[in-house]
This record gives structure tokens, sequence and C-alpha cells, in this order.
């Protein structure tokens, strides 16, 4: 894909009081959001106040008329790419974007740096989806303009986080609540977020997945080690009805080398309106989308479906986030 330059993993845990920042040429600050493991709970809880009085009160005025967004989306994205839109539109602003590697410079072997420099001279922020993890990393190294993270490969999806954590606390607390997760929590970015994210308001984490699509075990240690509980089970009916939130992701079918290898595992579990019999009646079961199997639809009819309400949810989110960087 003509990708040079070294990738870093996530830095380890640090506490910051905003997002990442660092120094353009000018020697101004800017505020990066590449990782949850950044953003510490003020900060969190800020977006999350900001987007609840966007979606009540609407903006009306035009707060980022004059900025220009860069979209570099080199992974497929339906959600992400168009609320970040949305979300620029509605704050009046505009979008100018790359849709792939292959309709990209990096097609002709310029490198990551080198394309985040050239945009960074179009734009007045970044928002990038690349297939390598720590991508958005290293982007933000190289960016004269804030960088926001909307997924590197298996790492960190920063956005769909603050969503999730929005949509949640419109039902619930978000201190001390039951969460399962449920899906590919090996390679499921979004999954990884959201366990950090939990872990700063002391949530107890339950995690069902297929064999060989557990939990980083690295990730589940340092969740521990936070005071975090991680409570690990082999069947959903087991935990079902002890959960304030079940967070479902799909299984991820690029991840298998055949067809037949990705059905065994995709079969091994499906919410359906039966499993969900005598649950909690608070209970929100939410999922990043795209589904394929792993909800019946029949689902969606029940009052605990909040995902596609959860989609909706990034454009005040991402509203938030905008400003923060760009204001």
């Amino acid at each position: 894909m003509g990708y040079k330059g070294t990738l870093h993993r996530e830095h380890p845990i640090r506490s910051m009081g905003k997002s990442s920042l660092t120094r353009n040429q000018r020697g101004t600050r800017m505020k990066h959001i590449i990782s949850i493991r950044d953003l510490d709970r003020p900060f969190i809880d800020n977006i999350i106040n900001q987007a609840a009085r966007i979606a009540s009160h609407r903006v009306t005025s035009d707060p980022l008329n004059d900025k220009i967004l860069a979209l570099l989306f080199f992974e497929p994205s339906t959600r992400t790419r168009m609320s970040f839109e949305a979300a620029m539109a509605r704050l009046g602003g505009t979008s100018v974007s790359v849709g792939s590697i292959e309709a990209s410079s990096m097609a002709k072997g310029e490198t990551l740096a080198d394309t985040i420099r050239v945009v960074s001279g179009y734009a007045d922020a970044i928002v990038l989806r690349h297939p390598k993890e720590g991508a958005a990393r290293l982007a933000s190294e190289f960016a004269s303009v804030p960088v926001i993270n909307a997924g590197d490969g298996a790492g960190q999806h920063p956005s769909q986080t603050l969503l999730d954590l929005y949509t949640i606390k419109q039902s619930l607390p978000l201190d001390g609540i039951d969460v399962g997760l449920i899906g590919d929590l090996r390679y499921g970015r979004t999954a990884h977020s959201l366990a950090y994210a939990l872990s700063l308001y002391r949530s107890r984490i339950h995690v069902i997945s297929p064999a060989g699509l557990e939990l980083p075990q690295a990730l589940t240690g340092e969740l521990r080690e936070r005071g975090t509980e991680v409570i690990e089970h082999e069947d959903i009916g087991e935990v079902i009805r002890d959960l304030d939130v079940l967070y479902v992701t799909r299984i991820q079918r690029e991840r298998f080398p055949d067809s037949a290898s990705y059905f065994d595992v995709a079969s091994s579990y499906k919410i359906t309106p039966e499993l969900l019999t005598g649950v909690r009646p608070h209970l929100i079961v939410l999922h990043p989308l795209p589904r394929v199997d792993e909800i019946d639809p029949a689902v969606d009819e029940l009052p605990y479906a909040r995902y596609f309400e959860q989609s909706k949810n990034g454009v005040p989110v991402r509203m938030a986030m905008l400003r923060e960087v760009l204001q």
C-alpha cells in the first residue's frame, strides 16, 4: 500500500488533563484526540456534556464557518465518516476528503508522514482512519494541525467510545455499572477503547468471546491493575440478567483465512428476544455497527435496543470534539 515509516503501539498509561498536546511550526499549542488513554475523566465528561447541550439546543451560530476539515479514510467507513462530515456542516465548516489509499498519492509510494504534512497545508484539522495500528499517533507527530483518530487498525477508536459513553449516560450513570462486551474482543478497537474508558468510571466489565478472540491479555491485566473488575464468561446466558449494558461487536470476517472458519465462529452467539427474557428492565443493547447476524432484527423493536440512537449520537459528540480542537 506504499506505507512507510515506523508505527508505534499505544504509549503506556498516562494522565493528561486534556487531549494530546503538541505545537505547530508557529509554536501554537494543538490538541489531538488519538487515544482514550490520552484523555482523563474531566475531559471526557466535558465532551459528553457539550454533546448533550448541542443535542438539546442545536448550534445557533456557525462557530467553524471559516474552518476546513480533511477526512483521510484509508479504510471503509459509513457512520464515522458521514457523522464527521455532518458535524462539520452543522458547525458551518467545510470538509474535503480522500476516499482510499488507492485514490491518494500513497498508491505512488508517498509516506503517511508526507501525506500528513501536505494535507496540513490544506485544512485546519485532520480526521484519519488507517488500517495500521499507531498510524494516528504517527500522523500527530508530523501534522501542523490537530489530528483526530477515527480508527487505527486494532488499536483505538476514541470518537466511537465518546459517543458510546454519551449514549450510556442518556439512560444510566456511568459509575459502577455492569457492562458486557461480546464478540471479537481481540481485534475490536471499539471494545478496547470502551473497556479502558470504563475503567475511569469503576465499572465492572464482563467479557464473552469465541475462543481465540478474547480481550488481549495485556489489556485485561492493565485494567485489573487499575482496579477494574474484569470477569470472563463462556456463555452470554450466564451473565445477561446481571448486566446494565450489553455491547455487541461483529466478528470481523476479514481476519479469517476462509469462510468456513469464519462461519464456525460467527455462529457461536446471537442476541435474540428470547435471550433477553428476564433481563434488567433498564438494560441497553449497543453495537458500533455495522451488524451482520449477531443481533436478530427482531431485537430492534424491543426497548433495550439503542444502537441506532447510538449511531445518531455520533453527530453531536463529534461536533463537540471538533469544537474542542478547532476553537
